[in-house]
């Protein structure tokens, strides 16, 4: 068995706190549960909402079928009453929240989940699991395509992931300004543009350097990407022109001194008359690496563990706390963990510029809008069926569109301040 349904991505307490509600009768209280993060990651100005598209489809086919409910019924987990709840099961609730590809900051309702008691909290593990690992990986993402200033990126993170985390991590960094991604599995399902040519291995299976070149220009064209460090760069360059011609679509470079090697690799080109091929770099790049190669003359990006892995910061901290039963707000008071009661709406101000200046974040049904506000909550399920959501490629948009509007301090790669303040009105 390699796959699991999403109702069992769940864990163990979730099942337990419906079983103690269905007996007490508090299960069908309804209550409004938001999604938000208390603090940014360490050095991080801004969040970027992404995963929600996939995990609204995941809530649509969150059933607990005859097999999951006997084996949770077998181990313990769930007595009769709460396994005959489950084989019922389906959120029929709403759910609202940012759009994809908008930016976030502490204490933004990311995620607004209204419904029974139970059908929500059955929900939060998930919930969280795809939210903080996309949002991370995409705010990762957009500090890199800031740091590109322009150039193309490509994921290439899939070798250093859980395989299913490696489709997440390409369609977050996809919706975050990369151009492409390696992984296959995100061009079937996601539609991303892929991008691979050859590996040190495929050099090193021929004879010579030479030959496993011509093998794939023979196949790809000349438009293809020469790895050229296998052995040694300067000649490798000099075997990649000498089979394909000037014509040559790519050299990539993955090791060794990347600014030093870009700079003399763009001069021997030169030389040999191919002043169009492009180079690529690779090789444990971060944004701070590609931020340290924007004076060099390097064309692509290919960046992969530092995309997979947040980059340093491989989770968003965002947490799925209960804040209203039966229109009573409620509050969690515990130190350092408090949270604010009672449902919320957001908007972010903006000079007439466009320059984000503020998200104020006020009680749900507040009245208060001025000129410049854009509202920042939007649906994705009614009465438990989805409404229609914006394509990867209009989020990708919106992100490219959001961080245009932050002010430039926002986009610095330095330790600061959110990129905008946020306001959180108290309820009343």
């Amino acid at each position: 068995m390699t796959a699991f349904s999403p109702s069992m991505l769940t864990d163990h307490y979730e099942l337990t706190m419906i079983s103690a509600g269905l007996q007490d009768g508090t299960a069908d209280r309804r209550c409004v549960f938001e999604v938000f993060t208390r603090r940014l990651p360490t050095g991080r100005r801004y969040g970027v909402v992404a995963g929600t598209g996939r995990l609204i489809d995941m809530i649509r086919d969150f059933r607990f079928d005859a097999d999951e409910v006997a084996f949770l019924r077998r181990t313990g987990v769930v007595d009769e009453t709460t396994a005959a709840w489950l084989a019922d099961y389906r959120f029929r609730g709403d759910i609202e929240g940012y759009a994809e590809g908008e930016l976030f900051f502490p204490n933004s309702p990311v995620l607004t989940i209204s419904g029974t008691f139970a059908e929500c909290v059955v929900l939060e593990t998930l919930v969280l699991s795809v939210l903080n690992y996309d949002c991370a990986i995409a705010a990762a993402a957009a500090r890199m395509v800031t740091a590109a200033r322009g150039r193309t990126l490509i994921e290439m993170g899939s070798r250093r992931a859980h395989e299913e985390a490696a489709v997440a991590a390409a369609r977050a960094s996809y919706l975050a300004g990369f151009s492409f991604t390696s992984n296959l599995a995100a061009g079937q399902r996601y539609g991303i543009p892929t991008a691979g040519t050859a590996a040190h291995a495929f050099t090193l299976l021929h004879d010579d350097e030479r030959t496993a070149f011509a093998s794939q220009v023979a196949t790809l064209g000349k438009g293809t990407t020469l790895l050229v460090d296998t052995y040694d760069i300067s000649q490798g360059i000099r075997n990649a022109i000498a089979v394909a011609g000037p014509e040559l679509g790519a050299v990539r470079i993955d090791s060794g001194d990347l600014a030093v090697l870009a700079q003399q690799s763009r001069d021997l080109l030169d030389s040999l008359g191919a002043t169009e091929t492009r180079i690529v770099v690779s090789g444990d790049l971060d944004e701070y690496a590609i931020a340290a190669l924007a004076a060099e003359p390097v064309d692509i990006y290919g960046a992969g563990t530092a995309v997979v892995t947040g980059s340093g910061a491989p989770t968003a901290g965002l947490v799925y706390k209960l804040v209203e039963v039966e229109g009573r707000p409620v509050v969690k008071r515990s130190e350092h963990k408090a949270t604010i009661g009672g449902r919320k709406t957001a908007v972010r101000r903006h000079k007439p510029t466009g320059t984000a200046t503020e998200e104020v974040v006020m009680p749900h049904g507040m009245p208060e809008r001025k000129p410049g506000d854009r509202l920042l909550q939007r649906p994705y399920l009614v009465g438990g069926e989805p409404v229609e959501l914006p394509t990867l490629v209009e989020s990708r948009e919106h992100l490219r569109q959001c961080l245009i509007s932050i002010p430039w301090e926002g986009l610095k790669l330095s330790a600061g301040d959110p990129a905008i303040p946020v306001d959180v009105l108290p309820t009343a």
